[in-house]
């Protein structure tokens, strides 16, 4: 059965990585599975066909035969329990791998977004006020973080669906100057930048928005 997955039309981080239709795309590539893409404006994703796939009208969303799954993590998810690659055999290493997934999406990323909304819909002067605090949540996680890779490549042992999250998850913090504080996990989003299947799902999203024209 043909997956299908779906995407902005046009990416407003200008096909950079960063919408998470990009975390599938990387999960797929890992797992070595091929994959259609649907995609879609900002009024179709708002529109009956959408909403009744992802009830909150966002992307991605995953379909394969009479399966239809939405959220980026629980996709990331699926495919590393349906494709080798992604999670370890040993049934306690596994756990862990899992546990570090739900660490990128629940308690990593949630100030990381909090900073790009602040920067994005609130006034200015709110903004300026609100960004140290922002910024002192983030570099608490980021602190504990950096504490617990150490010298390590990945999280704990090989490469797993935990670092594929959280390498998108500190992405988002590029061009800030924060990430650059913790050069140990500086080097470890460059080290999952690097891995051949980031490589082609980064190349495949880019070129939905360079073929896109312009609004």
């Amino acid at each position: 059965m043909t997956i299908t997955i779906t995407a902005f039309e046009r990416s407003p981080d200008g096909g950079q990585g960063m919408a998470r239709d990009m975390r599938v795309r990387w999960a797929l590539e890992e797992v070595g599975q091929p994959y259609g893409v649907r995609l879609l404006s900002f009024k179709a994703m708002k529109e009956p066909a959408h909403l009744a796939l992802h009830p909150f009208g966002q992307i991605p969303t995953y379909q394969e035969g009479d399966l239809a799954l939405f959220e980026s993590g629980a996709i990331v998810f699926h495919i590393a329990e349906r494709h080798a690659g992604l999670l370890p055999d040993d049934a306690n290493v596994r756990a862990r791998a899992i546990t570090w997934m739900f660490a990128a999406l629940n308690t990593v990323e949630p100030p990381i977004v909090d900073r790009e909304v602040a920067e994005y819909l609130e006034d200015e002067t709110w903004y300026e006020q609100r960004l140290p605090f922002i910024d002192e949540r983030i570099r608490k996680r980021l602190g504990e973080l950096s504490g617990r890779l150490g010298n390590a490549d990945w999280l704990d042992g090989a490469f797993s669906a935990g670092d594929l999250l959280m390498v998108t998850v500190l992405r988002r913090l590029e061009g800030s100057g924060i990430l650059e504080e913790y050069p140990n996990l500086s080097a470890y989003v460059a080290r999952g930048k690097a891995r051949p299947a980031y490589k082609r799902a980064f190349v495949a999203q880019l070129a939905v928005f360079t073929a896109a024209p312009t609004a």
